[in-house]
């Protein structure tokens, strides 16, 4: 089978190397550019399955950068990573409403980083139940295609965003709370503030319109998805 090819946007040589080095020993085709401007023309010509992505870039910085891969139609569903030495709320809540998948603060674990590498890849490909087919009101997702329609209407989502959905319509009427959505969606990111599942739900209503109601607010213990009557 062909290797996963990742995209490593980061300016600093020595951190750079070192995340290309170990990716390539997982055994990912990995490529590294120095700026946010090279990451887009890169990703126009070439294919990729992944973005590591720092925020202090030159010129254009990394928040901009995933702006651009998630209004582009060619690379809306693209996983982002990003990495940087900001470890501030704020910038983390920036990053996940811009559409990141996860985030990961410097100085961080090279082995960490290929694991939530593995982590959202596998979001991308495969979602909880058995069934092909998810449905609930007007939603329709299909696990195989990786497709999402809200009442017939098409819905590009993020990695992310398509397992939480899965999730929440395959646990129809039964509540999630924000820790189990952590675990069971984000995988190994225990580090992540369960505020992030706040800030992607509201990303995810936005986008399913309508359909987005079902998903309900459980004060004070989370999320479900309301059953049909």
């Amino acid at each position: 089978m062909p290797k996963e090819e990742i995209l490593i946007v980061e300016d600093d040589k020595n951190i750079s190397k070192l995340i290309k080095y170990n990716l390539e020993r997982e055994g990912y085709d990995a490529f590294a550019v120095p700026n946010g401007e090279e990451a887009l023309e890169h990703l126009q010509r070439f294919s990729a399955d992944l973005v590591v992505l720092d925020i202090m870039l030159p010129k254009m910085d990394g928040f901009e950068v995933c702006r651009r891969i998630r209004q582009d139609p060619k690379l809306g569903r693209l996983p982002v990573i990003m990495l940087t030495a900001k470890g501030e709320e704020v910038d983390r809540v920036v990053g996940f409403e811009l559409g990141a998948d996860d985030y990961m603060v410097k100085p961080f674990s090279p082995r960490e980083l290929a694991l939530r590498i593995k982590a959202v890849l596998r979001r991308g490909t495969s979602a909880p139940g058995k069934k092909d087919l998810l449905k609930a009101g007007g939603l329709v997702v299909d696990l195989e295609k990786h497709t999402v329609t809200a009442n017939k209407r098409p819905v590009e989502l993020t990695p992310m965003e398509f397992k939480l959905l899965a999730t929440l319509i395959e646990r129809s009427g039964r509540v999630q709370s924000r820790e189990q959505l952590l675990t069971d969606v984000w995988d190994v990111a225990s580090d992540v503030d369960t505020r992030t599942i706040d800030t992607h739900v509201k990303r995810l209503r936005e986008k399913l319109g309508k359909a987005g109601d079902l998903i309900e607010t459980v004060r004070g213990l989370g999320y479900k998805l309301r059953e049909e009557e």
